[in-house]
């Protein structure tokens, strides 16, 4: 189990749990619950490239405590 921060920029910041074997899609599920829209709406961004839905975190190399921008569609 992991811990990943995302920020959105506007001062809010989200810590959610997840494992590295997750995909991307499944994680955005996650932080729409916890901030209260569609997963669909959100996009993740590390340094700068967006992740894509269907590939897993640990592909990116998201681990615990990584960092991860939050923007809104």
């Amino acid at each position: 189990m992991i811990e990943v921060l995302v920020n959105d920029r506007l001062g809010k910041k989200v810590r959610a749990k997840c494992l590295e074997d997750d995909l991307v899609g499944d994680f955005k599920k996650i932080l729409a619950l916890q901030l209260g829209t569609q997963p669909n709406k959100i996009v993740l961004q590390k340094g700068g490239n967006v992740l894509k839905d269907h590939i897993s975190l640990g592909d990116y190399e998201i681990h615990d405590g990584t960092n991860l921008e939050l923007y809104y569609l």
